[in-house]
């Protein structure tokens, strides 16, 4: 269905479902417990990586045409329709919901105590990864604003929520880089990758997400802003503005 599905959206998906078995079903996995670098590029790759060309593919548009009609009536319908649902969606996909969800599963989860705790621990490691992918999706949500995503602020915002979206992962990969003790212990007792010390793993860890977290939320804030300030742009928001008040006379 080309009309319906773009090679650009379903290459975008697929992309975002490679990254995702890159980050948890590669021999990627095998090094988290050696080398926080690895570990890192596993959590950068379910919050910055998988979550925007997964829902640049806008999934729930193919999924819904995909389903047997019956099943779309029966349960489908019936479960998008639900008003409880419906309402706790809209709770969730808040900008601001998503900002904070995804700073306190980032912050939380690099306290050191919790992350040794997933790194003894499968099923907390399992939920951890959960918890970013899930917070970053919610994160990117109002960014990508997928189908049937709607706006809740407006465009000019859009580059400020970036922004501020930034500062948690920069200021956890500057601590991780300039900090001269290792954080984590149990990298500290463990085997060595490439010949780097765990003090030069841990700081290359830390350089990862502070280039990666700002590379990745800068990009689309630049494309976002030179989009708005673009005179096509003002045009198109003042055809836009007089088709209003034409409706409205």
């Amino acid at each position: 269905m080309p009309g319906l599905i773009p090679i650009w959206r379903m290459m975008s998906f697929f992309c975002g479902l490679l990254s995702l078995w890159v980050a948890i079903g590669s021999p990627l996995e095998a090094f988290d417990d050696a080398s926080l670098a690895a570990h890192m590029v596993q959590h950068l790759l379910l919050m910055l990586v998988v979550p925007p060309l997964v829902l640049l593919g806008s999934p729930w548009l193919p999924l819904l045409q995909g389903l047997p009609q019956w099943m779309v009536r029966g349960i489908a319908g019936p479960v998008l329709r639900w008003i409880p649902g419906q309402r706790l969606a809209n709770f969730a996909t808040q900008p601001l919901v998503g900002l904070l969800s995804a700073t306190i599963a980032l912050v939380a989860w690099h306290v050191p105590a919790a992350f040794e705790l997933a790194l003894r621990s499968t099923g907390w490691h399992e939920f951890e990864h959960f918890c970013f992918l899930t917070t970053s999706l919610l994160f990117w949500w109002p960014v990508v604003q997928p189908f049937p995503a709607r706006a809740r602020w407006p465009q000019w915002a859009v580059p400020l929520y970036l922004f501020f979206g930034m500062l948690p992962s920069g200021a956890l990969g500057a601590f991780l880089t300039f900090y001269d003790r290792v954080v984590y212990p149990s990298y500290e007792r463990g085997a060595r990758i490439f010949g780097a010390s765990p003090l030069q793993d841990q700081i290359f860890a830390g350089v990862l997400m502070w280039v990666a977290g700002t590379f990745v939320c800068v990009v689309p804030a630049v494309v976002l802003t030179v989009r708005l300030l673009s005179p096509k742009s003002e045009q198109l928001q003042m055809q836009r503005s007089t088709e209003r008040n034409a409706r409205v006379a």
